[in-house]
């Protein structure tokens, strides 16, 4: 008899499973959403075909659309499996086109789990999966809380190549919480930005000014709806998302924990992140306050902190970039030649940069200014810019480009600091990488 190969054995290992039986209410109203699209398109011959039935028929009708629904959320339900094995997560769905993922643990960058508000109330979540190369989250929707807790567990354990043994016992990692942001500081830090001043002004003149010039109530409703969805979505909609911000350290990275009516876990897995940028608006100044924003391969979520201290920043920021003084690295700044300012005016005081610790640091902007930090071993490409103006004044930007698809520049340095920088920023690079190599080895 001839032995079985590992894929047989880790086919006949994977037990598969099935999501929770809510999930079909999740997808039962898509034919219900296709009906009442039809029916808003054609109004007109929807309200003559309405007027024909009698009441009797247009309940039937309603009630077989109903049917139709449930029984396609049933079936959808029905025919989706998801199975871990040693290497991989398969998920195998599909009525009438069969899909079948096998994601590589090993790619895994990140397993998060969501709470939508509704889903609050059912008690059961989604799992969403940040995959190294892949343009779209896979998620496994919807699984009980305390389900999809255990396997984010699991696929993090195997992903970090432990044994069957330790996955067995594997459970949520312990966390030390290192900060949290206060709904009244949110509150306030939104109403000391600019922008929000902003929207809320042109939402209130745009709409009267269109009425006044055009003579139409309906050109100044339509004029006033995109104005009030971007005052929400940089107001109350950031506020709703990032109500109750909660920072926390485990041994599978720093977690995220946000949001008011839908509750989003996210992890930060320890070395992935590319770039960490300390943003201070002007009026968040008089306060004290920073935003810490970062970048990571892969992920959509770019905020670390929505707002805090800077002596929070800076014990978080040293969390995420071991080394990485954030007050040392402040200081070493240095400005470009004063002959910058005849590229840029006034505002080449707010620039700034160091390469000399453990991170490539520049600065910019004058009123609200933004520190970006890139840990040596994540610079992917190094570039020395210079335009005619420059070349003329003897100065010249260098780009340096990350895993995350980001660019930082040190703008305007002496054309011969720019130049030895390339060629010292590339062995800096190259070296902090053999390091990081060893360290993980």
């Amino acid at each position: 008899m001839s032995e079985e190969t590992a894929d047989e054995r880790e086919s006949v290992e994977a037990v598969e499973r099935r999501l929770h039986p809510v999930t079909p209410l999740r997808r039962a109203w898509a034919p219900v959403a296709v009906a009442v699209g039809v029916i808003v398109r054609d109004l007109g011959d929807a309200r003559q075909w309405l007027e024909g039935p009698t009441v009797g028929l247009v309940l039937l009708g309603i009630a077989v659309l109903l049917l139709a629904g449930g029984a396609y959320g049933f079936l959808s339900w029905w025919f989706t499996h998801y199975a871990v094995t040693e290497t991989e997560l398969r998920i195998r769905t599909g009525l009438l086109f069969r899909r079948s993922a096998h994601i590589q643990l090993d790619r895994l960058q990140a397993v998060d789990v969501t709470r939508p508000l509704l889903a609050r109330f059912v008690g059961v979540a989604k799992l969403k999966l940040d995959v190294i190369g892949a343009d779209e989250k896979d998620e496994l929707a919807y699984l009980s809380e305390r389900e999809a807790r255990a396997l984010r567990a699991e696929l993090l354990t195997r992903a970090s190549g432990k044994t069957s043994e330790a996955v067995g016992e594997a459970g949520e990692a312990p966390v030390q919480q290192l900060a949290r942001v206060e709904p009244r500081t949110l509150a306030v830090s939104m109403l000391l930005k600019v922008s929000t001043w902003i929207a809320l002004a042109a939402a209130l003149a745009g709409p009267p000014v269109v009425w006044a010039l055009s003579d139409s109530l309906w050109a100044a409703i339509a004029t006033a709806l995109p104005f009030l969805g971007g005052g929400w979505a940089i107001s109350g909609g950031r506020f709703v998302r990032e109500y109750g911000w909660t920072v926390s350290e485990s041994l599978d990275g720093l977690r995220l924990d946000h949001g008011l009516l839908d509750r989003t876990h996210e992890t930060v897995p320890p070395g992935r992140v590319q770039t960490v940028r300390i943003v201070e608006p002007l009026l968040w100044r008089r306060c004290g306050w920073v935003r810490v924003e970062l970048d990571v391969a892969g992920s959509d979520n770019d905020v670390l902190l929505p707002v805090t201290e800077r002596a929070v920043a800076e014990r978080v920021v040293a969390r995420v970039l071991p080394g990485v003084d954030l007050e040392a690295v402040t200081a070493a700044l240095g400005r470009p030649p004063r002959r910058a300012r005849w590229a840029v005016a006034a505002w080449w005081r707010g620039y700034g940069f160091t390469a000399d610790g453990p991170v490539f640091a520049s600065r910019h902007g004058l009123l609200g200014r933004s520190l970006a930090l890139v840990p040596h071993a994540k610079v992917q490409s190094i570039r020395r810019v210079q335009g005619p103006w420059q070349r003329k004044l003897g100065l010249a930007d260098v780009h340096i480009d990350t895993g995350a698809d980001h660019t930082v520049t040190a703008h305007h340095r002496d054309a011969a600091e720019a130049t030895a920088l390339v060629a010292a920023q590339a062995r800096r690079s190259r070296t902090s990488r053999h390091e990081e190599i060893l360290t993980a080895g």
